[in-house]
């Protein structure tokens, strides 16, 4: 077993026998307290990176990318912290009703597909887990719960390998991923005629810009794309 998967598997039991603390503050209890999930889910909103590159869907958040949230998706994503992807779902599965909900989206009333931004190989390793590919089969479970008919689909795959994106500006990165995704679907197509975009964190966008070209190359309409957290960066130099 690689050493990444390993860890994770190691993360994940002693998230069940040893005492919990919140990720958040680290109070002794719960993974993420009280408190903590209140914070996650106080201000789910649209947070549009400034500037957006172009293809960009409508682009909503549960919360900024910060303080006790920050903590939270980090020790989900970097830690295998997967005891928290429940709770970092709900808050996920909340913002995207509110934004279906105020923008009074009709595609909603159909089928649509809950579709995860792919990792890159080499991430998915060294973490040993998926973590927003997790994410999108529990907020497509937690959706279906409310009514809407949600499926997860993982139709988006890597097409070529892309440079590390940490200190490059908004335009570089935009550079760095054009036609880096594509769509694979060897089941004959999405299980849905309209896709949801799901991300951990966006700050530039253009991770989810490339998502939704490729899915709309593919037919797949996407007009609307959630994220756990956006950053409050505005500068070029962003580092996601």
């Amino acid at each position: 077993m690689p050493g990444g998967m390993l860890g994770g598997v190691v993360t994940a039991v002693l998230d069940l026998v040893l005492p919990g603390t919140c990720a958040g503050c680290g109070a002794k209890g719960a993974r993420l307290c009280d408190g903590c999930v209140a914070e996650l889910t106080a201000s789910p909103a649209p947070r549009r990176p400034d500037p957006s590159p172009p293809g960009l869907p409508d682009c909503w958040s549960a919360a900024p990318y910060t303080g006790v949230v920050r903590k939270a998706v980090v020790a989900y994503k970097e830690r295998g912290a997967v005891a928290l992807a429940g709770v970092l779902a709900q808050a996920a599965t909340f913002t995207a009703v509110t934004a279906i909900g105020r923008t009074r989206a009709s595609w909603a009333c159909g089928r649509f597909a809950v579709v995860p931004v792919p990792s890159a190989r080499r991430s998915l390793r060294g973490r040993g887990h998926d973590p927003v590919g997790r994410l999108a089969v529990l907020v497509a479970r937690d959706l279906r719960a409310l009514g809407m008919p949600a499926r997860a689909w993982t139709g988006l795959v890597q097409a070529r390998g892309v440079a590390d994106q940490a200190g490059l500006s908004s335009a570089e990165r935009a550079a760095n991923l054009t036609g880096s995704l594509q769509v694979h679907s060897p089941a004959g197509g999405p299980p849905a005629p309209v896709a949801l975009l799901l991300d951990d964190i966006v700050t530039t966008g253009a991770t989810l810009a490339e998502s939704a070209r490729a899915l709309r190359s593919a037919g797949v309409p996407t007009p609307l794309a959630v994220t756990v957290a956006a950053t409050r960066r505005r500068s070029r130099k962003s580092l996601r």
